[in-house]
């Protein structure tokens, strides 16, 4: 898994949370296939309510009969590595939208999950 700070590449791919991919959630698939092409990390955001192509509204609320809320896949890496793995989500999704943004990391944490973070007016030993 690839650990980074500084410049990166924001992908989003835009899906309905219903797509498949051979009878596994779509969204499912293309993290796993971040995962297994070491990218620095990627997660699935369910939205409450969107449209995309079919102008259809799409909406979680109580009396609405959708289920086939939104669903955003975000991954982020360096600019190489992911447009080097923009051929999976190309082959995957027929009917979305795929998005890349540039960005900036500017933490990520090196895994002492249980250390306390420092901030401005910590006092050291």
């Amino acid at each position: 898994m690839t650990r980074l700070t500084g410049s990166a590449l924001r992908l989003t791919v835009f899906i309905g949370e219903n797509d498949t991919w051979h009878h596994r959630p779509l969204y499912s698939e293309i993290v796993h296939r971040a995962h297994a092409a070491g990218l620095a990390g990627a997660s699935v955001f369910r939205g409450i309510e969107g449209f995309g192509a079919s102008s259809l509204v799409h909406t979680s609320r109580l009396l609405s009969l959708s289920e086939d809320l939104p669903v955003a896949v975000v991954v982020v890496d360096t600019e190489e590595r992911v447009r080097a793995f923009l051929p999976e989500p190309d082959a995957l999704v027929a009917e979305g939208l795929v998005t890349l943004e540039a960005c900036e990391v500017v933490r990520y944490p090196d895994g002492d999950r249980g250390a306390p973070a420092s901030g401005p007016g910590d006092e050291g030993p």
